[in-house]
């Protein structure tokens, strides 16, 4: 095996959606790409497959700069392949290698028989996703072995993202090309085909016959492809410790490490900006909610609470079902302790609908309408009140002042009255903003049905199902995501199986409390980092060790004891919240793949280190935060306790150096 330089290595990442979006690990290779390209520069190529309709508006070609990699790509355009290397149009513009698979389809048959005979991974005929996956894999492994070939001096890292683009791993380690690998799995196929049905995956996981479930279920190649990735590379990852469980029981092998995703965090020169966004945005939700609820607006939106879930339609996974349920006991419990608060829950998830709903475009058009009348009444009354003002010549000032009955014409009275008599409504206010596809066997309104939060006036807990995700344009709430999140006091993503969970990570980087499962990779990272998740606003739901029922009552004593502060508490919890977004930042999240990929080398170059220098696969959190110096008064019993301040919480932080302290002056 050649010497090669192992401190300034070349690393290729190798996914399906690069360039390409299909599902979440497009947003994870387009935001770590900035930190990746910060630490090798043009060391760093993404490679993904070729799809000239997202490629043209994703990337923008240029010559190949690396001496043996146009070589190689020469090469391989004379044998016929065809492919796109340029800049992805993102931040930090990274290299991409895009081939199209098209180009070699006549080569599929081949490939598949030196597959089962390389790798005895079998491949049928007539599954379009595979023998699209085994012809990327070929492709990339012809590439990457003849660019080593001719790389005689960097070490090179291949790392791939998922089993779509994993045929290349067994292919690698068959033929003894001189790189190191490394293969991350986002979710495991099977947990996931497992976990859609009725199986209770986690009390029998390791109980599964894995072959004959794959086989079950028309995946036993697809398991295979994965499952010969997980083995054949150097370093084996997933994105977080319920996933490195779920795959050491189903693929076999345990993970040498876990590899969190991060987010680029936006951090705010003063404590005061983030605070303001969520003022200003939940204006914004408070102009939807008049008119949702016209002719039943019969509550104080000074004590109403915005609670939310969302992400795509997974029923069961994302926990929706919990959430339903916890809902249902949450009304039950504000309207026994005669509580002020009214809360209003939100579920973003996106599915089939054929239109708005007349009845919700109509509420919002009579509030706009009502709106904009008593605006232009304001106006006239205050030209009126000039008008007089500036008369005035000398005498009694009482002349230069308008009667009370005087502000007020006959017709400003004629149009108020139109306005108002339009908010009368008939029905309760629906709790669906669209109209479905299939209303009545829809398992999120049949929920919502079957725990009786149909919007009725007695109800403390209001109900909008948008099956649609947030947008600006839209004539209804009118916002994007990340500004509807904002302006929301809770996220809910109380998750049955989540490998990471990026709704509540992102919640956490603005600043939103929120409740998320110890299922859920990102519940169980910040289990494993904070002693006392709840005091920085995250409640974790225990769906491992206890019972559905149970989980649903701790999941409503969360949101119980939520609506139960202070409004000043909730600004507390906000700020201890979003001080943990520098956690979060792939600045950090980042350091763990560092380690994977020093493993990686230390593995396939054990000459090049000094024992020390290999280190171990590590966390980079070396204690757990500890609970903040003074947590927030019981809002049960008020008075009891005091409420931290922004330096107690500051100086608590800044003892774990997760706050830049020289800066901190300018926050």
């Amino acid at each position: 095996m050649t010497h090669r330089d192992v401190n300034n290595p070349i690393l290729f990442e190798v996914s399906w959606e690069v360039a390409n979006k299909v599902g979440g690990i497009y947003s994870v290779m387009r935001s770590k790409a900035p930190v990746t390209v910060h630490e090798f520069g043009d060391r760093y190529t993404l490679i993904g497959p070729l799809y000239y309709k997202t490629a043209m508006a994703e990337v923008e070609p240029e010559e190949v700069s690396n001496i043996p990699m146009r070589e190689v790509l020469e090469e391989m355009s004379r044998q016929g392949i065809r492919w796109m290397y340029g800049r992805w149009l993102i931040e930090s513009a990274p290299h991409v290698l895009l081939f199209d698979t098209g180009s070699v389809s006549t080569r599929l048959e081949e490939w598949k028989a030196d597959l089962w005979k390389v790798a005895s991974i079998p491949s049928p005929p007539n599954d379009q996703e595979v023998n699209d996956a085994i012809l990327f894999g070929y492709l990339v492994t012809w590439f990457l072995n003849d660019f080593v070939a001719r790389e005689k001096n960097a070490a090179v890292i291949a790392h791939f993202h998922d089993w779509l683009a994993a045929v290349g791993v067994p292919l690698i380690r068959k033929r003894h090309i001189d790189l190191a690998t490394i293969f991350t799995s986002h979710a495991t196929l099977l947990g996931r085909y497992l976990v859609s049905g009725s199986v209770d995956f986690y009390n029998n996981i390791k109980s599964f016959n894995v072959e004959e479930e794959a086989g079950k279920r028309g995946i036993y190649h697809r398991y295979h492809i994965e499952r010969a990735a997980a083995h054949c590379s150097d370093v084996f990852t997933t994105v977080s410790q319920i996933t490195a469980y779920e795959a050491e029981h189903l693929l076999r092998r345990k993970p040498d490490g876990v590899l969190p995703i991060g987010l680029n965090a936006v951090k705010f020169s003063a404590m005061h900006e983030f605070q303001n966004l969520h003022a200003q945005n939940k204006e914004k939700i408070h102009d939807f909610v008049r008119g949702h609820f016209y002719g039943h607006y019969d509550f104080d939106l000074d004590s109403t609470l915005y609670f939310f879930t969302a992400g795509h339609y997974e029923f069961k996974n994302k926990g929706v079902d919990t959430f339903i349920e916890s809902l249902g006991r949450l009304n039950s419990r504000l309207i026994a302790c005669n509580s002020p608060t009214t809360v209003v829950a939100f579920i973003v998830m996106p599915a089939a609908t054929q239109s708005f709903a007349v009845e919700s475009l109509k509420g919002q058009a009579v509030t706009k309408q009502l709106k904009e009348t008593i605006k232009d009444i304001t106006e006239k009354i205050g030209q009126r009140i000039f008008e007089k003002a500036a008369r005035y010549a000398g005498g009694d000032i009482v002349d230069a002042i308008v009667e009370p009955e005087e502000l007020l014409t006959s017709k400003d009275k004629v149009f108020l009255k139109r306005r108002v008599i339009a908010l009368k409504r008939g029905g309760w206010p629906p709790i669906v903003t669209h109209n479905m596809v299939d209303d009545a066997s829809d398992p999120i309104l049949n929920a919502i049905r079957h725990v009786r939060l149909l919007n009725s006036p007695g109800d403390r807990v209001k109900v909008i199902f948008h099956p649609e995700f947030m947008n600006s344009g839209s004539p209804l709430i009118g916002l994007d995501y990340e500004d509807f999140v904002r302006g929301c006091h809770l996220g809910v993503f109380p998750s049955y199986y989540e490998p990471w969970g990026t709704a509540p990570a992102e919640c956490t980087v603005m600043g939103v409390p929120c409740i998320t499962s110890n299922l859920s990779g990102y519940g169980g990272f910040m289990e494993e980092i904070l002693e006392t998740p709840a005091d920085y606003g995250i409640h974790i739901v225990d769906r491992r060790t206890r019972s559905t029922e149970e989980s649903i009552n701790q999941m409503a004593d969360y949101m119980l004891q939520f609506c139960q502060k202070s409004r000043r508490q909730r600004i507390t919890q906000r700020n201890r919240t979003e001080r943990l977004s520098d956690l979060l930042d792939w600045k950090i999240m980042g350091m763990e793949y560092v380690r994977a990929r020093k493993l990686a080398l230390y593995r396939t170059y054990p000459d090049s280190f000094a024992g020390a220098e290999a280190g171990e696969f590590e966390s980079y959190i070396k204690a757990k935060i500890p609970k903040p110096l003074s947590a927030p008064g019981s809002p049960r019993i008020k008075g009891s306790g005091s409420v931290a301040d922004d330096e107690e919480i500051t100086e608590g932080m800044s003892n774990f150096n997760i706050i830049d302290e020289e800066n901190e002056e300018t926050r």
